[in-house]
């Protein structure tokens, strides 16, 4: 089994901007982009014109580490200060079901676990300590 954690940064519109920052302040490469307009299209709420373009999850390589982004799609609001999330990634389905029932303990299920189309298991929880976290299993190959 393998489990990670991995810094995600929620942008306010602007990720496309904070990843040109940050592939040559940290000399990251970009392995992985996914705008809003590549999603499959929810005709019961439509994506703003001006909004195809905004990251729905984007990863980045730092030396050994990754360095995850989205912009505000989650339907929470946008704090200037705390858009950091953690997220907490593993091999296993069970495991990230075991890691979200403590982690909710005392908290708030934001996102509750369950599959969806690029994990088995993804959930999101605010911990007792108002930490929030991304559950993710990782598709086995």
């Amino acid at each position: 089994m393998s489990t990670s954690l991995i810094p995600f940064l929620e942008m306010n519109g602007n990720a496309n901007e904070a990843i040109d920052f940050y592939v040559k302040a940290l000399e990251a490469k970009v392995v992985y982009t996914q705008r809003l307009g590549d999603l499959p299209e929810n005709p019961e709420s439509p994506l703003p014109p001006e909004r195809k373009d905004w990251i729905s999850f984007a990863v980045l390589i730092v030396g050994e580490s990754q360095l995850q982004f989205s912009d505000l799609v989650t339907g929470s609001s946008y704090q200037k200060g705390s858009p950091v999330t953690i997220v907490v990634q593993t091999d296993d389905k069970d495991q990230a079901a075991r890691y979200f029932e403590a982690l909710k303990q005392g908290g708030q299920v934001n996102s509750p676990l369950q599959a969806s189309f690029f994990s088995p298991a993804y959930g999101n929880v605010t911990d007792q300590f108002g930490i929030t976290f991304r559950i993710l299993a990782k598709e086995q190959q």
